[in-house]
C-alpha cells in the first residue's frame, strides 16, 4: 500500500560510533497515529486507557467522535477527520464503528491498518441488521432496545435507540467496574434508528490489511459472528475473554493489537 511514509522499516545502529547515517541506515522514522472511533451506545472515552498506553509507548493517538446519525454522513465525518492527519494512520473501530471504518478508509492510502473491536465489518451493500441476520451457531440475543422520538434539522422525525440503562451493563459492559458500567449506562450515546438498515458502500478491508479482536463473552454481537467476519475479511486475529466493550476492559489488549498492526505493516 502506498503511503505518505518512504523508505523501508527503520533500522537500529549497533554500533553506537557510528553514525546510523554513515552506516547506511535510515534515520527512525515516526510512529503512525493511531485513530479510534466508537460505536453506538459508546463514546471516545472508551478508548482512554489504550490511548494512554499506546502515548506510553511513542504513538500519536486520536479519537474521533463518531455523530451516529447515518452510515453515510458518519463516514463522510470520519474520512474529513482523517484527512486532518498528516502521516500513516492506523484506523480503529468498535462496534458499528467497524462499518464506520470500512468506509471511510476507502481509498486512503494513508491508512496503514484497519483495527477491528468486536465489530461489524459489513461488505459493500450490506447492513448492520443484514450482518446481525447472518446465520451462526450461537446468535446473540436482540439487544433490549429503547426508542426516543427526535426532530432532524430539517424537521422530519426520527428515532434515537439506547440500550435499556437497567441491562446495559448486562448485555454491553458484563466485565466492567459496575461504578463505571453504571455511568456508561447513564451517558450511552443513541444512534438514530435508520443508520442500522443503511448498507456500505466500500470495503476499506479489500485493500487494507485488517486485525480483528474477538470478544469470547460478548452478548451484544455474537462471538460466532465476530469469527466469521474476521475470518471474511482475512483479517489477523486474537480472542480474548471480555464482553462487548473490550476497549474499556481490556485496554491493554487494545494496545497490544494495534502495535501488532503496526509492525505487521511496517
Amino acid at each position: 500500500m502506498e503511503g505518505r511514509r518512504a523508505g523501508g522499516p527503520a533500522r537500529l545502529c549497533r554500533d553506537r560510533a557510528i553514525p546510523a547515517a554513515a552506516a547506511g541506515h535510515n534515520v527512525a522514522e515516526p510512529k503512525p497515529t493511531v485513530v479510534f472511533v466508537h460505536g453506538a451506545f459508546a463514546d471516545s472515552s472508551g478508548w482512554y486507557g489504550a490511548m494512554d498506553r499506546l502515548r506510553k509507548d511513542g504513538y500519536p493517538v486520536r479519537a474521533a467522535s463518531n455523530p451516529l446519525r447515518g452510515l453515510p454522513s458518519d463516514s463522510a465525518y470520519v474520512r474529513d477527520f482523517l484527512n486532518s492527519i498528516k502521516g500513516p494512520i492506523i484506523l480503529a473501530g468498535h462496534s458499528y464503528g467497524g462499518e464506520v471504518i470500512t468506509n471511510a478508509a476507502a481509498g486512503d492510502p494513508d491508512v496503514k491498518a484497519l483495527v477491528y473491536v468486536a465489530a461489524s465489518v459489513p461488505d459493500v451493500g450490506e447492513s448492520l441488521a443484514d450482518l446481525t441476520a447472518h446465520l451462526v451457531d450461537h446468535p446473540a440475543t436482540p439487544l433490549p432496545l429503547q426508542e426516543v422520538e427526535f426532530t432532524k434539522p430539517d424537521g422530519t422525525q426520527a428515532n434515537d435507540v439506547y440500550i435499556d440503562r437497567a441491562k446495559f451493563r448486562e448485555v454491553f459492559a458484563a466485565d466492567v467496574n459496575p461504578t463505571v458500567a453504571a455511568g456508561m449506562a447513564d451517558a450511552q450515546e443513541p444512534i438514530d434508528l435508520a443508520a442500522l438498515n443503511q448498507t456500505a458502500t466500500a470495503a476499506a478491508w479489500k485493500t487494507i490489511p485488517s486485525w480483528y479482536l474477538v470478544a469470547k463473552q460478548d452478548q451484544a454481537i455474537s462471538p460466532d459472528l465476530e469469527r466469521w467476519m474476521a475470518k471474511r475479511i482475512g483479517a489477523h486475529t486474537v480472542e480474548i475473554d471480555s464482553s462487548h466493550a473490550a476497549m474499556v476492559s481490556h485496554p491493554g489488549a487494545i494496545a497490544d493489537l494495534v502495535e501488532q498492526a503496526d509492525r505487521g505493516t511496517s
